[in-house]
């Protein structure tokens, strides 16, 4: 299925890295299921813009039953069900090394706010799509995690212990989906500029990482939305299960 004739909800779809990622979408002619959880004027900024194209939804992912009624919403607008998820949103993180919780301060709150952030709203959203993608034989999610994972040059225990959990979650989702037509993979960035999650951040910072990838950049939410592209286009229709690393070369693998 071409992207034009795909529906695609993306969460967090109103701002930051979600924001490019609807943009990039509705430039492709898909048309876009923006999540939204308190971006409510960025989200009918959009759909004023693009009627045809753009449904904003206001629903907390973490939430199952916001999540089915979302989709139920969705699948009323459009008079067809959502085909394609991107699981993009993030729940109260900003990338800022200084006020990051410490070993000595982690508590298990943190990691369970993450980890609930990550996984379980991507379960929401998978157990809710997988109905009407196993009817109609199609489907595509992509999660989006991150290069700490496998480069953790900045600690953020909770951030990055729950995207490592959202990886292996890809995985086994992919392996039992892919009977289906329906492929699960993810793509992890490394830090971009600029978001709301990394307005916090130094320029220095940004100034070392462009300096240590190869393309000596840093990667925009711009170039990492084009990426995307590639999972829910036909050209990767043999491709689940897989981690794509999309931060200008700075991590391998």
């Amino acid at each position: 299925m071409q992207i034009s004739d795909q529906i695609v909800l993306v969460t967090g779809g109103a701002r930051g890295l979600g924001l490019a990622i609807s943009q990039t979408l509705i430039a492709e002619g898909a048309r876009v299921v923006v999540n939204y959880l308190s971006s409510q004027t960025a989200a009918e900024l959009l759909a004023t813009e693009f009627p045809q194209q753009v449904f904003a939804y206001q629903a907390d992912v973490t939430d199952k039953a916001q999540v089915e009624q979302l989709f139920a919403a969705a699948d009323a607008h459009f008079g067809t069900a959502i085909t394609s998820v991107v699981n993009n949103a993030l729940i109260h993180f900003q990338f800022n090394g200084d006020a990051r919780p410490k070993m000595e301060e982690l508590t298990a709150q943190h990691l369970q706010q993450q980890f609930d952030g990550a996984v379980v709203a991507a379960l929401n959203t998978t157990q809710a799509a997988l109905p009407k993608m196993k009817a109609q034989g199609f489907g595509r999610i992509v999660n989006i995690g991150t290069n700490l994972v496998q480069n953790p040059v900045v600690p953020y225990h909770d951030y990055t212990a729950a995207k490592a959990a959202l990886l292996a979650f890809t995985r086994t989702a992919a392996h039992e989906l892919g009977e289906f037509g329906i492929n699960v993979n993810m793509l992890s960035g490394g830090l971009l500029q600029s978001t709301d999650a990394s307005k916090a951040t130094p320029d220095a910072v940004f100034d070392l990482i462009a300096a240590s990838t190869p393309l000596r950049t840093v990667t925009t939410p711009e170039e990492f939305a084009a990426a995307i592209m590639m999972f829910l286009s036909p050209y990767s229709r043999a491709v689940t299960g897989q981690n794509l690393i999309v931060d200008g070369g700075l991590v391998k693998g």
